[in-house]
């Protein structure tokens, strides 16, 4: 809005004055007379100036209100005239300052003028700006003080070019470069501390000599030439040379050299930084030499990170393992895991590793081409100086033919000639090595005694050979039945014992054992024949059975004497106990399929969030039995009754038709909430399990496929990973969606990770509860994230039961999470109230990822 540029005050006479505290006088600031032509020119001129000033030109009555208002002034402060005129100047002051306005009114009634005064003004959009104030008294023709000008320049720019040279200034001041200025004939005009400390001279010394006296005589050619590039415009950057310092050494320097221009462009001089390089000169010699030991040793060498995952390999190493060094890069050592070796092997491996920082050992590893080699094997951790690990240095030297050797002794010592079975002697080590296990895992051992039904026959009509030849066909039929941890052993003529460690339930172990009951009834060929035997088999159970290990065999013996007499071709088990123990599971799976028929079961659903952003991306459902008798029992007091038995299919078809049902009842109040549920191995391997969750979605057609996702345990017995992967990928073209749930608990992560298609790992909330104060549990987490970025796959963590710990995992940069510090499980009629009433933990917004 224009100004009236006649006057900063019109004329109105007669107007109280208002340091009487009357209303504003409005008396013009010029005392010539209104008719003078003199006075006519004067207000011309001067409302010109006004106008077309760049700063702020403002005046005030003494109430602080203002009366007139300049371009510069809205340009400024971005109010216009129409905006500002009649407002207080108070409208300009940040709260802090309000009391400056009452200071400079009094300055001002006091006819004191106020120059050059900086301070802080508010602009329109209310950010602050850096000005420089003149304020004057504004007299009425009486010579009254009616009002004040100000004039208002911003300095910000002034400010900030002033904080930015004293920045510069302090940069160069604390360099450990050394940063030197220099004309154009090489003469030293600046030298830093920096400087001083490389070469040993002060600035006194050096200021005015030439820089000639920094260079080796056989090096002055190279110095000209750099004064010459810089000359022409040019810039020497990093040229790694040799100067002399003032005690007449030599030392290594990486120099930059870049001309100075003026305003104008023109070159009127050099700046040169300079940083010393011996270190890492003698570092670089010190890699060479490494270098040439790591690529002549006869050993292979093998390097990974601190998560695992393969840096640097030695020719040796690939020569050894048959793989080239880019198809080794990123990947993790256990990709030449051998079936010859079980996983304790590792898992002791790793212990020491972790305990001292060194492990040595012998292991199995397999080559390119699939054959498995013996090594020698030596890890290391390397560490840093904070004692964080950085890198495992692993040393490995190929012992398979004297291996193979040791092999060939303890075959003939330890193995039944003629069906390569174990012998007694191997068979009382292995029972011995399984009794042990089964005290410290508390975990149980079956035995088990086999004796043909009549076996005899064969022999007294087809021969001895003929016999020999069913012995290695059933022995070869009973082992593709066990498990590779189980122990066959042939006793003698037509009598075996089984060893079965970690045998599991009672009805594991009836599983397994008629396993081997099937295998001894198949069909065998030999030759032209056909022969098919039988056999009975006595069995027992440590710790139920407390016997030591040979009393244990002679137990089993004894009950297999008893499957004999009682028609062969069937089990007796030496410990009446377990008959009891199947009992009851029974009873209890009956109790469960009825809760299932009768509605006791009942949904609850835990919310997940992305504590950074503070939005909700789904809910777990968690399945809890409404006891009529014991009330509200959570999934630990059931759900492992149904592990393996038919009956747990039937719970999760009930437990996804129940969360799609619910997903439909949100969606239909207008809130659309993605949901994970947890499924069993037995059911996500059945054969039509991708048609019949096709048949559930087809049944809630509202529901996007996609916001349900299927959630597998890793500790899940996943056998044929194929075939689940194939299920999954079936499954994914619905779709749904999967996670590994659980993850870091199990020994198969990267098996999983390479051939399961789940997009999201869950970390066990075993790691999570404990990593402020476990440094191995923080350890679990990090691997556990490096390997969910290599692999490409999303995080969430579970269990995050405070706010130190979700600040905690957001530093480590998993920002999505579930755990009581965000919610408990909940039933589906509470969920609304509290999306509406959660608020996220205000501290996680502001936590900063790791570097």
């Amino acid at each position: 809005m224009a100004m009236n540029n006649s006057n900063l005050f019109p004329v109105t006479p007669g107007t109280p004055d208002p340091a009487n505290g009357s209303a504003a006088a409005h008396t013009a600031p010029v005392r010539a007379q209104p008719d003078s032509p003199q006075k006519d020119f004067s207000r011309e001129h001067f409302a010109a100036l006004v106008e077309s000033s760049d700063d702020a030109i403002i005046s005030k009555d003494m109430r602080g209100n203002v009366v007139s208002w300049n371009p510069g002034a809205e340009a400024l402060f971005g109010f216009s005239a129409q905006e500002m005129i009649g407002q207080p100047m108070l409208v300009l002051f940040p709260p802090e300052r309000h009391d400056e306005e009452n200071l400079i009114l009094n300055k001002i009634l006091a006819g004191e003028k106020i120059k050059h005064f900086e301070t802080v003004r508010r602009h329109r959009d209310g950010r602050l700006l850096e000005v420089s104030v003149t304020i004057s008294p504004i007299r009425d023709a009486a010579g009254r003080i009616v009002g004040a000008s100000k004039i208002a320049r911003d300095i910000s720019e002034r400010r900030r070019l002033t904080d930015t040279a004293r920045h510069f200034e302090a940069i160069v001041a604390c360099s450990d470069d050394a940063i030197i200025g220099k004309a154009l004939d090489g003469t030293i005009l600046s030298w830093n501390a920096g400087a001083q400390a490389i070469f040993g001279y002060s600035a006194t010394e050096m200021i005015g000599r030439s820089v000639l006296v920094l260079v080796p005589p056989e090096r002055h050619a190279e110095e000209a030439e750099i004064l010459r590039r810089l000359r022409g415009g040019e810039k020497a950057d990093h040229v790694e040379t040799v100067r002399l310092r003032k005690d007449g050494s030599l030392v290594n320097v990486s120099v930059t050299s870049s001309p100075v221009r003026d305003v104008h462009g023109t070159i009127i001089g050099a700046s040169k930084i300079a940083r010393d390089i011996t270190a890492q000169k003698r570092a670089d010699a010190r890699l060479q030499l490494t270098a040439s030991v790591f690529s002549s040793t006869h050993e292979g060498i093998l390097i990974t990170d601190a998560s695992g995952l393969i840096v640097e390999v030695n020719e040796s190493f690939q020569r050894m393992s048959g793989y080239r060094r880019s198809e080794l890069l990123g990947q993790s050592p256990l990709m030449f895991s051998s079936s010859r070796q079980g996983p304790e092997v590792r898992a002791v491996m790793m212990a020491a590793l972790e305990q001292s920082g060194s492990c040595q050992g012998e292991a199995w590893s397999r080559r390119k081409d699939g054959q498995a080699y013996a090594g020698l094997l030596s890890v290391n951790a390397i560490r840093d100086g904070d004692g964080v690990v950085q890198n495992y240095v692993a040393l490995v030297a190929d012992i398979t033919s004297l291996r193979a050797k040791q092999e060939e002794l303890e075959r003939l010592l330890h193995f039944d000639p003629l069906t390569k079975l174990a012998n007694r002697i191997l068979l009382g080590d292995r029972l011995q090595q399984a009794l042990l296990q089964t005290r410290r895992a508390q975990q149980s051992v079956a035995v088990l005694y086999l004796d043909l039904d009549r076996f005899k026959q064969i022999n007294d009509t087809y021969g001895h050979d003929t016999g020999d030849q069913v012995l290695v066909a059933l022995s070869h039929n009973m082992l593709a039945a066990l498990r590779d941890t189980d122990t066959l052993a042939r006793m003698g003529g037509d009598e075996f014992v089984v060893v079965l460690p970690d045998a599991g339930t009672a009805d594991d172990v009836n599983k397994l054992v008629r396993r081997i009951l099937h295998a001894c009834a198949q069909p065998i060929a030999i030759g032209t024949l056909t022969l098919q035997v039988s056999a009975s088999i006595g069995m027992t159970v440590s710790p139920a059975d407390g016997a030591d290990a040979d009393q244990l065999v002679r137990h089993a013996d004894q009950a297999m004497f008893i499957a004999k007499r009682e028609g062969r071709n069937r089990i007796y088990r030496f410990d009446p106990a377990v008959e009891a123990e199947i009992q009851l599971r029974n009873v209890q799976l009956a109790r469960i399929a009825q809760a299932i028929d009768t509605d006791e079961l009942q949904l609850f659903y835990q919310p997940k969030v992305n504590m950074r952003l503070g939005t909700v991306i789904g809910m777990e459902a968690l399945v809890r039995w409404r006891h009529p008798d014991h009330g509200l029992l959570g999934p630990g007091a059931f759900l492992p009754i149904l592990q393996d038995d038919a009956l747990e299919t039937v719970l999760g078809e009930w437990v996804i038709r129940e969360a799609l049902g619910q997903m439909s009842q949100w969606q239909a109040a207008g809130r659309r909430l993605p949901v994970s549920v947890n499924i069993a191995a037995r059911h996500l391997q059945l054969p039509d399990f991708s048609a019949r969750l096709q048949a559930l979605l087809n049944a809630c057609p509202q529901v996007d496929p996609g916001d349900l996702e299927l959630e597998i345990l890793e500790t899940s017995a996943l056998h044929d990973l194929p075939a689940v992967a194939a299920v999954m990928a079936e499954c994914q073209a619905l779709g749904v969606h999967f996670a590994v749930d659980d993850f870091g608990t199990g020994y198969s992560a990267l098996t999983y990770l390479r051939r399961l298609p789940a997009e999201t790992l869950k970390i066990d909330q075993s790691f999570v509860r404990d990593m402020l104060v476990d440094p191995d549990d923080l350890a679990m987490v990090q691997s556990i994230m490096a390997l969910a970025g290599v692999f490409k796959r999303n995080v969430i963590a579970e269990g995050v039961e405070s706010i130190e710990t979700g600040a905690r995992l957001l530093a480590l940069g998993c920002e999505k999470a579930q755990g009581y510090a965000i919610a408990r499980p909940m039933a589906a009629a509470a969920i609304q109230a509290w999306l509406a009433d959660w608020q996220p933990c205000p501290s996680w917004k502001n936590v900063a990822p790791l570097t």
